[in-house]
């Protein structure tokens, strides 16, 4: 896998998209001139959260005797499973309840961004072939870029794409992730066969 194609791989599994609304309805009950700032801060604690995984993820892989390839087939249906709750809209289910006031960590840096399905990403990539470690930083870094862009205009981007166009996007995504997580089982059962 390339840098490339790991940084769009995990810019859907960050699903800025699927977040909009979210960021929207929470950031509603705060003053506009706070908005920026808010996401820029939640923005870099979850890339703060998402490095530290980068980092632990072999040794910890290693301790817990993992292998690459069940890491690969593990990884292929979790991201077949954030694809189906994508393609089939519940995303909206995961994240009722947010508190009130000003969001600190919860819930815009975790879960909304930096969540299981973006951390086991990150640990799936970097499990797979841990002397890449550079490429997948900047893989990280440059979908974590671009969602914190989408992010940043979400109070603009959601009246303007309104909620069936954020929908399509959404399911347009999970379509592309579903072939990728197909592929990925399919890679690791051929490993499987090979040895």
């Amino acid at each position: 896998m390339s840098v490339f194609s790991a940084a769009i791989l995990l810019f859907m599994v960050m699903d800025p998209f699927g977040n909009t609304p979210l960021f929207a309805s929470v950031l509603n009950t705060i003053p506009t001139d706070r908005h920026r700032g808010i996401v820029v801060r939640e923005s870099l604690i979850a890339l703060g959260i998402l490095v530290l995984f980068l980092f632990i993820g072999p040794p910890f892989m290693s301790v817990m005797q993992i292998s690459p390839t069940s890491l690969r087939l593990a990884g292929g249906l979790i991201l077949l499973l954030i694809a189906i709750r994508m393609v089939f809209g519940e995303t909206d289910e995961l994240f009722k309840g947010s508190p009130g006031g000003e969001p600190l960590v919860v819930p815009f840096a975790v879960p909304y961004i930096a969540g299981p399905s973006t951390t086991a990403m990150v640990l799936v990539l970097v499990g797979q072939e841990p002397a890449r470690w550079p490429e997948w930083l900047l893989s990280l870094c440059l979908a974590w870029l671009a969602g914190t862009g989408v992010l940043l205009s979400a109070t603009r981007l959601a009246p303007l794409l309104g909620k069936r166009g954020l929908c399509a996007v959404e399911r347009l995504m999970g379509l592309i992730l579903a072939a990728i997580s197909v592929e990925m089982f399919l890679v690791g059962i051929y490993a499987i066969l090979e040895a």
